[in-house]
């Protein structure tokens, strides 16, 4: 795109300059009021050299802007700008760039370009960090460059119309760690029957010491007249739903992105491994009302849909209604199945309520309730009381942990398999109880 005329501003040097002499014009109009002219010209003479400097700037020939189309919500995502001049290159070249507050903090980036291979041609990046997902529009972008004497600039302002869709973070289910742990004995490259676990019957086998005497089956061991035990198979096919909470309490934040995105990594990391093991996985999200409730994905392939999904779970600044959203979900779900529900909560009357809904959905099928741990309630009650204030501080911290602690509590006497974890180890947390609630067969 080519520039024909761009305005001239004034840089910060010439700011400094006129600022410096103002002291003076005030000096000589004080001491020799007929010399008033001094200043006067002097002020022309330092406008002047400004035009002719920005003048001498020379004029910008092309410019562009390249962005990511995807990025991962609390990856790092470059935001590459370039131009070319046509005459004589500026001695230096600076851009700003005005965005979606998604895309990075306070939806603004400054970044100083820098001569590349090309001739005439500068280029320069900037790095944001994504702290919500959604689609970031970078909207618009100022380029300035500097005269040989730093005392006149020219400036372009230009839209830009590019948009940004932000993900979830996948970062945990590309990880080396996650690899390895798929390659182990128990789901391997390719899935394999594993005996001697779960309920679905597979053979029987001469019963030998050491082996767990509830396995016998009497009827086959009469009719040999051999002890024979049964060896079982771990379950596929079952139906497992990551249900999230996208309310008030999942959007606060935890070092720096709000829980719900960490609570998403943690859930579509579980599911990959899930699909690799042969089992169905929907995903849920409520906050008002149930918002996304999609198809059980069958086969790992059909991962994209899921992580599509979770894009698309939004942020409230409400309360969320579960019992609309777990009776709701209890509806569609035609035979018994694990359900994951991520959530969190600060008041314990309202928690209340989302005890009894999840007890109710309980009697039903299996519960296994994910929380991030807080830390900084944590960091609160370790703090030393060195005032009043601190101490106020860390008593209301500890009430707030007891209260949590005691929901939390609840609701394991109602059957309910709980995971608190920070986030960093919530994902691994809850892969591990996943092997070892398929295990034992209990989703069937």
């Amino acid at each position: 795109m080519r520039f024909a005329s761009l305005p001239l501003v004034p840089t910060e040097r010439t700011a400094w300059l006129a600022a410096g002499l103002a002291p003076l014009a005030l000096l000589v109009a004080a001491t020799a009021p007929d010399a008033w002219l001094i200043a006067l010209v002097a002020a022309l003479g330092l406008l002047g050299a400004m035009v002719v400097d920005g003048l001498l700037a020379g004029r910008i020939d092309q410019w562009s802007f390249a962005a990511p189309a995807d990025a991962e919500v609390g990856e790092p995502t470059e935001l590459v700008l370039r131009c070319s001049f046509a005459q004589r290159p500026p001695a230096s070249v600076e851009a700003a760039l005005q965005f979606d507050p998604r895309l990075g903090d306070g939806g603004r980036a400054t970044l100083r370009l820098t001569p590349s291979e090309q001739a005439g041609g500068f280029r320069g990046t900037c790095q944001t960090i994504p702290h919500r997902r959604g689609t970031a529009a970078v909207f618009r972008g100022w380029l300035r460059w500097t005269g040989p004497l730093g005392l006149g600039a020219r400036q372009v302002e230009r839209e830009l119309d590019r948009e940004v869709r932000i993900w979830p973070d996948l970062a945990p289910v590309r990880s080396s760690e996650l690899q390895t742990y798929l390659r182990d004995a128990q789901l391997g490259l390719i899935n394999r029957r594993i005996r001697g676990e779960g309920t679905q019957f597979e053979a029987l086998s001469e019963y030998e010491p050491g082996m767990d005497r509830r396995r016998i089956d009497w009827k086959a061991s009469a009719r040999h007249t051999k002890l024979y035990a049964r060896e079982n198979e771990s379950e596929r096919n079952n139906q497992i739903v990551f249900a999230f909470d996208c309310g008030q309490s999942m959007c606060e934040p935890v070092d720096g992105l709000p829980r719900i995105d960490r609570a998403v990594s943690a859930a579509l990391t579980c599911a990959y491994v899930a699909l690799k093991g042969g089992d169905r996985v929907s995903l849920f999200g409520f906050a008002q009302r149930p918002e996304v409730m999609t198809p059980f994905v069958t086969e790992a392939r059909g991962f994209h849909r899921l992580q599509s999904a979770a894009a698309g779970l939004d942020y409230h600044s409400v309360e969320s209604n579960f019992t609309l959203a777990l009776a709701t979900l209890s509806t569609r779900l035609k035979r018994r199945s694990l359900i994951v529900l991520f959530s969190d909560f600060t008041d314990p009357t309202a928690a209340q309520l989302m005890v009894e809904s999840i007890g109710r959905l309980a009697e039903r099928h299996l519960i296994l309730f994910v929380t991030i741990a807080d830390s900084e309630l944590e960091e609160f009650i370790e703090a030393e009381p060195s005032d009043l204030a601190v101490m106020a501080r860390t008593v209301t911290a500890d009430t707030l942990m007891r209260q949590r602690a005691l929901v939390l509590q609840q609701l394991r006497q109602l059957g309910v398999d709980v995971v608190e974890a920070p986030w960093q180890d919530v994902g691994f947390k809850l892969i591990d109880r996943y092997f070892a609630i398929k295990r034992s067969g209990a989703i069937g």
